[in-house]
């Protein structure tokens, strides 16, 4: 058996129960080398009763997605991760990761529900430089009111600046025109190339109400990296759809924190703005806004984005035979 990389085997013995053991005092009884798998197979069944098998280490699984309540923001996010298998699951050393959370404009503070919570974004750059990431730049493009603007005036950028990330420019260069393979209406479109090349790259919308596409969560967040976006809103569901078969975020983060119930996407009122302390949490982007839909009295079929991404397989919209894993963190 080959020998396996130090994140696997940091994973197996969390898999395995054996994570009270100490993962250094292992690795330096190897020399500081990860031993064989067979060593560690070794190891795990002298620390475990006779009558369980090795072979259970395949019962152990992540969920589909994760649910978080009744938290402050940056808890929340952790417990959501820890959750999904932890950040290193998705962020290794030296990764280039983007963070695209929705900053789509400079009008209003975080209050309003119109942009993510900077809490949220700043926690998942604190984490991504926790896992080693090279470098975690946080980008958007506001379409009301200057970049630097509404970096500030959201509140995002001094928390992000806090975690030790970067708030990234989205250059007007950065744009290339891309192939969309899988596209059943949009066949090429200019993309931000970034994104496109980053070895990691988080979604971070917040759940508000938007006047065409029904919502904007997920999918509909991923129009902040191409141009031309008016021109989506002609078969809206199917393009948001085709953008999403070719920009394929790892994770998807739903900020449901403070969600704009009306008059979206730019708001305006205190009024229309919703508590909910929750926080979605998948690697499915179609899953997280089928349940995201459901925080509205919606259901997934209710958004042609949702029902365009499932039927190009881009995700699963049917929550019944998903493994949801609900956190109260309150409770």
């Amino acid at each position: 058996m080959d020998d396996l990389t130090r994140r696997d085997f940091l994973r197996l013995l969390g898999a395995t129960g054996i994570g009270a053991l100490s993962a250094s005092s292992l690795l330096s009884g190897c020399g500081g080398q990860t031993p064989p798998a067979d060593a560690i197979i070794q190891e795990t069944n002298a620390e475990q009763p006779a009558s369980t098998p090795v072979e259970k280490i395949s019962d152990f699984s992540v969920p589909d997605m994760v649910v978080v309540r009744s938290g402050d923001p940056e808890q929340m996010v952790h417990r959501a991760l820890l959750a999904l298998g932890g950040i290193e699951k998705f962020v290794s050393a030296g990764d280039d990761v983007i963070v695209k959370p929705n900053i789509c404009h400079s009008y209003h503070t975080y209050e309003y529900a119109t942009t993510t919570n900077p809490w949220v974004v700043g926690a998942l750059a604190k984490l991504c430089k926790e896992a080693g990431a090279k470098r975690v730049r946080v980008m958007d493009s506001p379409f009301g009111g200057s970049i630097e603007e509404a970096y500030i005036r959201t509140g995002i950028k001094e928390q992000v600046n806090q975690a030790g990330g970067d708030m990234a420019p989205m250059s007007a260069l950065g744009y290339i025109e891309t192939d969309i393979p899988q596209g059943e209406d949009l066949q090429r479109w200019q993309i931000y190339d970034d994104i496109l090349k980053a070895d990691v790259v988080i979604n971070v919308p917040i759940a508000k109400h938007h006047h065409l596409a029904g919502l904007t969560l997920g999918m509909k967040n991923l129009m902040g990296v191409i141009t031309n976006r008016s021109a989506l809103h002609s078969n809206l569901g199917q393009r948001l759809a085709d953008i999403n078969s070719r920009v394929r975020p790892t994770l998807t983060i739903v900020d449901a924190v403070r969600m704009l119930m009306a008059h979206g996407p730019t708001g305006g009122s205190l009024d229309d703005v919703k508590q909910m302390d929750t926080i979605i949490a998948s690697t499915d982007i179609v899953a997280a806004d089928s349940y995201a839909a459901t925080l509205f009295d919606l259901q997934p079929d209710d958004l042609a984005y949702v029902r365009a991404g499932t039927a190009m397989g881009l995700g699963r919209s049917d929550l019944k035979a998903l493994r949801i894993e609900e956190i109260d963190v309150g409770s």
